[in-house]
């Protein structure tokens, strides 16, 4: 962990800049990391994040560090996380979640934040895709519909590791073993393992990339 000397940033922003200007990413991924980290300021402002056409040249709000770092800050946070959850996908606010939850840790290994107001937050729960009870001649349907990479490979790692939603979709580029095709252990996630066709897929996916959301 990276620690530096500086007093902490009045505002939300200079902290995410901050935090992108340590994180070993790729510059991909560091676009990816600072669009994430504006959406929450959207959310922590009780705004709702632009999307399509309005997000071009929207501002986010400007916000003191500090109402991460309050009494009201865990709660502030998890009608965040409800108000994200009622607009985008389930993929995305796992991904933004992840995102969220770095930021913090640095912030808080520099000394700018004395808590963590994302303990025990957990997005809502999503359905888990054994319940479906797919037939066979179902499930080779679904796995050969024309969908983007990322849909197709995430079917597939579902259905070949028997892992939970969450699981898969909080899975980063660095978290991958694909010579033994299987996922690092990490405190607190279980691992995944996969077969074959996920095995095919997933260095199309994440060409070019050592680490980021998968």
């Amino acid at each position: 962990m990276i620690y530096c000397d500086s007093p902490a940033p009045v505002e939300y922003a200079v902290a995410v800049e901050g935090y992108l200007a340590a994180a070993p990413l790729g510059d991909g991924s560091r676009r990816v990391y600072r669009i994430a980290l504006a959406n929450w300021s959207w959310l922590l402002a009780g705004r709702p994040v632009p999307a399509g056409s309005a997000r071009r040249g929207a501002v986010p709000p400007v916000l003191p560090l500090s109402v991460l770092d309050g009494a009201d800050a865990a709660g502030l946070l998890r009608a965040a996380l409800a108000r994200r959850a009622a607009e985008a996908d389930p993929r995305t606010l796992n991904r933004e979640l992840s995102i969220l939850r770095g930021a913090l840790g640095w912030w808080r290994g520099q000394g700018w934040l004395t808590a963590d107001p994302a303990a025990g937050l957990r997005p809502p729960p999503l359905p888990d895709p054994s319940g479906a009870a797919l037939g066979p001649d179902e499930l080779r349907a679904v796995l050969a519909l024309r969908v983007p990479l990322r849909e197709k490979l995430t079917w597939r790692l579902l259905n070949e590791s028997g892992a939970g939603v969450e699981t898969v979709l909080a899975l980063n580029v660095d978290d991958l073993d694909l010579l033994h095709r299987c996922s690092r252990p990490r405190p607190g996630r279980p691992a995944v393992q996969w077969r074959a066709s996920s095995a095919r897929l997933l260095p199309l996916l994440i060409a070019g990339r050592s680490d980021g959301p998968l």
